[in-house]
């Protein structure tokens, strides 16, 4: 169990949280990009994840 085997996948759980955060701050604007940030960084972890 060595972490550089999970390293991979701690870059897309960082975009899915600053996605998070973004959709937490009350504006559209944030809110749009946080949602797209959260799926992008979704997706992207399932990539990884697959490989």
């Amino acid at each position: 169990m060595d972490i550089t085997q999970y390293l991979d996948e701690l870059e897309p759980v960082g975009m899915v949280l600053v996605g998070l955060v973004l959709f937490i701050i009350p504006e559209p604007a944030t809110s749009t990009l946080g949602i797209g940030l959260m799926v992008l960084g979704g997706a992207w972890w399932f990539y990884e994840w697959n490989r």
